[in-house]
């Protein structure tokens, strides 16, 4: 009896922490392979939060539901592995003049056109639906707008297919997930968790520090792209640009139209680019070597951790139990 009650405890307390890491964790998979790469998701909570008026658009930032934002921007070895993959036939900047070409920086001088069919193939190669409706395969031409008649139609967001699974960001849902403070409830000046300016560098992941003010350099590695966001999010100010799934007046009902952009990049000598303040925007079929994107999904959903908490739940009564017998 002396030797089954603690190997019975290290077997529950194994499972528990199998079964927490896999339910905390978002770390996905995509391709196969030479051609496998995989993408962590960090999760944006407090829904219903309320929005910022202090920044621009105002207001910014309210979100109604919980979901999950990229860690990292999307990096060159995705762009590459996914047009492999997937025959999308997505182009990159030759970034070459930074010394930017290395496969874990960011995947600039992609389209928001390219961005959406890279987000397309993230989730049809899972069995969601495509987040971006598009009528022909070629990568220069727009997007169509979802119709009534479409599955997965959405009237506040012809751009979005509620079917998805992944998608860019849009204005708010990026917004929140960079300056929103969970904590207190407030919202910071710059993605860092602060008011201040972020301190400078090349590359590094310390609090408070930012890719930017790099003009004869060029953009970090997405792991190394500066201190994290409140939710823990990288490089949401500067290293480089970032498209948005918004239109630029913000109605999301014209297919042909500029995008809006955010962050900032490494060639910036001000903070102004990285601040709650400032919102750009540009055309959707431009290529700009300062300009990648992140990718959003859905969070997981509730029932994963109710189902989690059922298993601790009859874990901890089997152990009360086998406690009793032993």
């Amino acid at each position: 009896m002396r030797i089954i009650r603690p190997l019975m405890l290290l077997i529950a307390s194994l499972l528990c922490n199998a079964i927490g890491d896999d339910v905390a964790a978002d770390i996905v998979a995509f391709g196969s392979g030479v051609n496998s790469f995989n993408m962590e998701f960090v999760p944006i909570g407090n829904p219903g939060n309320p929005a910022d008026i202090t920044g621009s658009p105002s207001p910014a930032g309210a979100v109604t539901y919980n979901y999950n934002m990229g860690k990292f921007e999307v990096s060159r070895d995705m762009v590459t592995k996914a047009n492999a993959a997937g025959g999308l036939g997505l182009t990159l900047a030759n970034m070459a003049a930074y010394n930017g070409n290395g496969l874990n920086r960011p995947g600039t001088g992609v389209t928001w056109l390219e961005a959406a069919r890279f987000v397309n193939w993230l989730n049809t190669s899972k069995g969601f639906q495509p987040a971006y409706k598009f009528t022909t395969n070629n990568v220069t031409e727009g997007n169509s707008l979802w119709q009534p008649s479409d599955p997965g139609y959405n009237a506040s967001n012809r751009y979005r297919n509620t079917g998805a699974h992944y998608f860019l960001p849009s204005a708010d849902e990026w917004y929140k997930a960079a300056y929103y403070n969970p904590v207190f409830g407030n919202y910071w000046d710059f993605p860092t968790g602060s008011n201040s300016d972020p301190y400078p560098v090349a590359s590094g992941t310390s609090n408070g520090n930012a890719v930017y003010w790099q003009p004869s350099g060029g953009p970090a590695d997405v792991q190394l792209a500066g201190g994290l966001s409140a939710y823990k999010t990288m490089g949401m100010g500067g290293n480089v640009y970032e498209w948005l799934e918004t239109e630029e007046d913000l109605s999301n009902n014209l297919s042909k139209t500029n995008r809006l952009l955010r962050g900032g990049a490494w060639f910036q000598t001000s903070s102004n680019g990285l601040s709650s303040s400032y919102l750009t925007s540009n055309h959707y079929g431009s290529q700009d070597v300062t300009v990648g994107f992140r990718v959003a999904s859905v969070a997981i959903p509730e029932s994963s951790s109710v189902l989690f908490g059922g298993v601790v739940t009859l874990g901890l009564c089997c152990w009360i139990k086998l406690k009793r017998c032993l």
